[in-house]
C-alpha cells in the first residue's frame, strides 16, 4: 500500500505536551505583565482623580476665601443647613458636576435630613471621579447594613489632622481653614488621601454621613491616627486604639479606621498645594506631622 500523496505528519503526544507547556509558560509570563500594566493604569487614574479634587479645592478657596467644610453637623449647631454633607459635595461645581450639586441643594431645601424616606437622590449617585478604579466593589451603590440604605461611595477622604476630634488638620467638622492658616506649608500638609469604603459598606459614603460619632469620622474625613470610637465589646474585631497608615484589604473590618489603598506598597495623597504623591507605608511615622496645618514640625516634602 502506498502512502496518500496529501497525507501530513501528525503531532506526537510529546510534541503536543511540549506545545501546551510553552503556551502555559508564555501565559505565566504575559499575564502578570498585563496585570501590572493594568494596575499601573489604575494607579495613574487614581492620582488624576485626586489632582482634580485638588484643583477644585483651589478654585473653591479662590472664590470663597476658605477651604470647604470637611463635614457639616446638624443645622441646630451649625448655620449651614446641608446636614451631614461635606467637602466632596461642596467641590462638585468645580468638578463639572454642577447638575448633581444643584439637585442636592434642591433636595436639602425640600428636606434637610438626607436620610428621610425617600432619601436624597445623591445618596445613590455614583461619581467616577470619587472612585479608585482598583476598587471594583463600588462602581454601583451598595446596601449599608445598619440603616439598610442604598448608598454610593468615595475612595478619597479628607485629612482632618491627627484625629477628627482634635481638628488640627484642614478638613474636619465645620472647618473653615484658609491657606494662610496652613503655617506648616501647603506643600507639606495633607488635604486628602486614599481610604476605601469599609468592608461592610457602612462607612465611606460620599454624599451624607455622620461617621462614627456625628463628626464625620471615618466617613469622608479621617485622622491619620484615628481611634475606633465604636463600642468595643467581647468579640469585637477591632480594638479601641489609634490606627495608623498601614496595609489592609477589602475584607478587613478595621481598615475603615486608617489610610490605605488597593495599590501595592502605599497610597496616593493630595497635598494642600494641589500636588499628589504616592507615599509608601514606611511614611506612617511622618504622616502625623504631614497631617497638621500648624504643628510646626520639620518635615521635608515627599
Amino acid at each position: 500500500m502506498h502512502d496518500r500523496p496529501d497525507a501530513r505528519p501528525a503531532f506526537t503526544l510529546v510534541e503536543l505536551l511540549l506545545c501546551v507547556s510553552v503556551i502555559a509558560l508564555l501565559v505565566g509570563i504575559i499575564l502578570p505583565a498585563i496585570q501590572s500594566a493594568r494596575e499601573t493604569s489604575f494607579r495613574a487614574r487614581c492620582q488624576n482623580n485626586l489632582r482634580q479634587l485638588g484643583l477644585a479645592a483651589h478654585t473653591y478657596h479662590d472664590l470663597h476665601g476658605v477651604l470647604p467644610k470637611g463635614h457639616r453637623q446638624f443645622a441646630g449647631t451649625s448655620p449651614d443647613p446641608m446636614y451631614a454633607s461635606g467637602w466632596l459635595l461642596s467641590l462638585l461645581p468645580y468638578l463639572e458636576q454642577d447638575a448633581v450639586y444643584q439637585t442636592a441643594v434642591a433636595a436639602y431645601h425640600a428636606d434637610p435630613v438626607p436620610f428621610d424616606n425617600p432619601p436624597h437622590v445623591g445618596m445613590t449617585t455614583v461619581l467616577p471621579v470619587l472612585l479608585c478604579p482598583s476598587d471594583g466593589r463600588i462602581t454601583e451603590p451598595q446596601i449599608a447594613p445598619i440603616q439598610k440604605y442604598l448608598v454610593a461611595f468615595t475612595s478619597y477622604v479628607g485629612v482632618a489632622g491627627t484625629q477628627c476630634r482634635k481638628q488640627d488638620g484642614v478638613l474636619y467638622n465645620d472647618s473653615q481653614v484658609r491657606f494662610a492658616d496652613v503655617t506648616d506649608g501647603t506643600s507639606t500638609t495633607l488635604l486628602g488621601g486614599e481610604r476605601p469604603p469599609s468592608s461592610d459598606f457602612q462607612y465611606g459614603w460620599w454624599y451624607a454621613g455622620d461617621g462614627q460619632d456625628g463628626s464625620g469620622s471615618a466617613e469622608f474625613i479621617l485622622g491619620v491616627l484615628e481611634p475606633n470610637l465604636l463600642p468595643v465589646t467581647s468579640g469585637s474585631p477591632c480594638g479601641p486604639g489609634s490606627y495608623s497608615f498601614a496595609p489592609s484589604n477589602f475584607s478587613d473590618p478595621c481598615g475603615k479606621f486608617h489610610y490605605w489603598s488597593p495599590h501595592s506598597g502605599g497610597a496616593n495623597f493630595l497635598f494642600v498645594d494641589g500636588a499628589v504623591h504616592f507615599l509608601s507605608y514606611d511614611a506612617q511615622t511622618v504622616l502625623p506631622a504631614l497631617a497638621t496645618r500648624a504643628g510646626n514640625e520639620p518635615v521635608m516634602p515627599p
